[in-house]
């Protein structure tokens, strides 16, 4: 087992037990266990090749050929998919909006596939553009943003559904330092405006905030659990990636 420890407290909006996944005999994720409350912000920090995508792949069902136990919101992704997939939003690493439609008309399309009417689509679409502050953009093609606006317009739309638990895989690739602050800075408005519970993967020290709850995964392995405070505590360190350095040995993440 995994050397972690569950969140504190309030309902359970992501929860897995003993998570195991191997390609071919060669395991990838090795007994992961790890739970999340509603309205909390948890970074999963590792690098390159640590089975950050792995994990995510698991939690949408994009494979599902493992050991262990996923639930969503209480619902087993197996048992009751619809149920528990019905309450998670998602942004991929590689982005996935139509460039030649408009924003707008991305939204729709993602709307009508969890079964909205056009007025309900185009009521929530205008709600969480103005949360990104993109409400202006609606009829812009995609291809017309910058890189930050698109990663604003794929959270928008990973949050139509109203879901109670948003991933973000690697988020923040490609985008200059300011877009990247204001993309980490909004994800943690959700969580205290919306009760939105984030699982924010990264290979950059520098995303995560003092306070934060970190997840360290190291070749398929949960090696801490814990606030920056208590890791650097933990280890007698005075940063965090002087802590992740021991975690891991010389295998390093990126601290732009």
């Amino acid at each position: 087992m995994s050397d972690v420890t569950a969140g504190d407290g309030g309902e359970s909006a992501l929860e897995i037990r003993d998570l195991s996944f191997a390609y071919g005999g060669s395991p990838v994720l090795d007994a992961i266990s790890l739970a999340i409350a509603a309205g909390e912000f948890v970074v999963l920090l590792g690098p390159n090749g640590a089975g950050k995508t792995t994990l995510f792949s698991l939690i949408t069902r994009l494979h599902d050929r493992r050991q262990g136990e996923i639930r969503i919101g209480g619902f087993d992704v197996r048992r009751q998919s619809v149920q528990a997939h019905a309450r998670i939003g998602v942004v991929f690493q590689q982005p996935t909006l139509d460039l030649d439609l408009s924003v707008a008309q991305n939204l729709a399309y993602h709307a009508a596939l969890h079964g909205m009417g056009p007025g309900e689509a185009r009521r929530r679409g205008e709600v969480q553009l103005a949360r990104v502050g993109l409400a202006d953009r609606r009829r812009v093609r995609v291809r017309q943003l910058s890189g930050g606006q698109r990663r604003r317009v794929e959270i928008a739309r990973g949050l139509l559904h109203a879901p109670r638990l948003l991933l973000l895989d690697e988020p923040t690739v490609g985008l200059d330092i300011a877009s990247r602050r204001d993309l980490v800075e909004h994800a943690h408005r959700l969580c205290v405006e919306e009760g939105v519970a984030v699982l924010w993967a990264t290979h950059l020290i520098d995303e995560v905030r003092p306070g934060d709850r970190v997840l360290v995964l190291h070749r398929g392995r949960l090696l801490a659990d814990g606030t920056t405070q208590t890791l650097t505590a933990r280890f007698g360190v005075a940063t965090l990636g002087e802590a992740f350095d021991l975690l891991v040995g010389d295998e390093e993440v990126a601290c732009d």
